[in-house]
């Protein structure tokens, strides 16, 4: 086994004890090293026989193989042992004994020059949800100490957090369920394309290249993505899913996890607010609630209409700012401000609804809501219930 070194053998571990790191660990602390595990010596009256027996020199073989195909690809490979590895996910007790990576920016770039936040949630993401994803991170981005992003790379809630963030200038990092030569979902080819592109972004993974994304991938990975972080957010998340498995695996080690609270009755919100009830998380309020316990320090300023910067004035509610910021675009007497100042106070509400709360015409209704939605003031979806764009609110 002379020509292999303790990398090569890492990477073997990696991929026959994936699922089971601490397990991998004690047995490279009983042997001395991940490459004395392959001497032969360490199988026999061993438990896990089914992992232990394949200890075995043509496991070195197909790591050295998979090291040259890495390398042949662009990629890189992070072992345990490597100085490079991230230092956030060495702290947490079960750590990949691997970390493939692909971005063009150096490691200590990607994982150590800034803190680490996390957004996830359903890939069912209403349009409340992406509202307040978008807002949430770029209300990150407005502070000093700029974060990055990590997320799961899937639809909904995790492609949200990603494209903000690129927008927004911060670095992205995506963990994939898959081998880091495979983007999954095939439609978020480009972003993953973009985030590799973009200084201090990457896709990391722990899986071996060739992997395909079948289920039980995606719990493994949820794991890395609260271990890279310093903080989870979750956006929105139904009672069950993997959202509610990184916010535990944030708890066990020892991560903040926060939560966007949501209605009673929507069940994507059921996981969020069971977050919330259990004191697993804390509720978010506002996007400077979550700057403050994040400790990032405060937002330097905030989006006015035509997307200039101005300083927050001290005692401006939300809505004021919201009212002012019309009134520049507007006028104080247009017929279009009691309609957007409806839709900023009840998120999610029905044309039928937004006629009933101002009592205007139907026609003047639908007119004032196409009207703001080409201006990029209010979103609707495909049932018409309107929402005030992330950019205003």
């Amino acid at each position: 086994m002379s020509s292999f070194d303790e990398n090569v053998a890492l990477c073997a571990l990696n991929r026959i004890f994936g699922y089971h790191p601490t397990l991998a660990l004690q047995r490279i602390a009983q042997a001395g090293s991940a490459l004395a595990l392959f001497d032969g010596s360490h199988t026999e009256g061993q438990p896990h026989p089914e992992l232990m027996s394949r200890l075995v020199p043509q496991e070195l073989e197909w790591a050295q193989k998979e090291l040259e195909r890495v390398r042949e690809g662009g990629f890189r490979f992070l072992s345990l042992a490597d100085e490079d590895y991230p230092s956030a996910l060495k702290e947490c007790p079960d750590p990949p004994l691997g970390l493939y990576l692909n971005g063009t920016s150096s490691p200590a770039e990607i994982f150590e020059m800034r803190p680490m936040v996390a957004f996830v949630g359903t890939r069912d993401l209403s349009p409340y949800g992406k509202a307040w994803c978008e807002k949430l991170v770029t209300a990150l981005s407005e502070t000093p100490a700029r974060p990055a992003i990590v997320s799961g790379l899937a639809l909904g809630a995790d492609g949200v957090a990603h494209r903000t963030a690129l927008q927004c200038g911060l670095p992205t990092v995506g963990v994939m369920a898959t081998g880091i030569e495979t983007v999954y979902p095939w439609q978020h080819e480009r972003l993953a394309m973009d985030m590799v592109r973009s200084p201090s972004g990457a896709l990391v993974t722990d899986y071996p290249m060739d992997t395909a994304p079948v289920a039980l991938n995606f719990v493994r990975r949820n794991r890395i993505i609260a271990g890279l972080a310093r903080s989870v957010v979750v956006v929105e998340s139904k009672s069950k899913g993997g959202s509610l498995m990184t916010a535990k695996y944030a708890v066990e080690y020892s991560r903040e996890v926060f939560a966007v609270p949501g209605r009673l009755d929507d069940i994507r919100s059921a996981g969020c607010n069971s977050l919330i009830s259990s004191q697993m998380a804390q509720i978010i309020t506002s996007p400077e609630q979550l700057v403050s316990e994040l400790g990032l320090g405060g937002s330097r300023r905030h989006r006015a209409a035509g997307g200039s910067w101005v300083t927050n004035q001290a005692g401006d509610s939300p809505e004021e700012r919201f009212r002012h910021a019309l009134v520049r675009k507007y006028s104080a007497g247009s017929a279009l401000i009691p309609v957007a100042l409806a839709i900023f106070r009840q998120r999610g509400i029905g044309v039928e609804e937004l006629i009933q709360t101002i009592r205007r015409p139907y026609g003047e209704v639908v007119a004032a809501v196409g009207t703001l939605e080409a201006d990029g003031v209010v979103d609707t979806d495909f049932l018409r219930r309107c929402s005030v764009s992330p950019a205003w609110g």
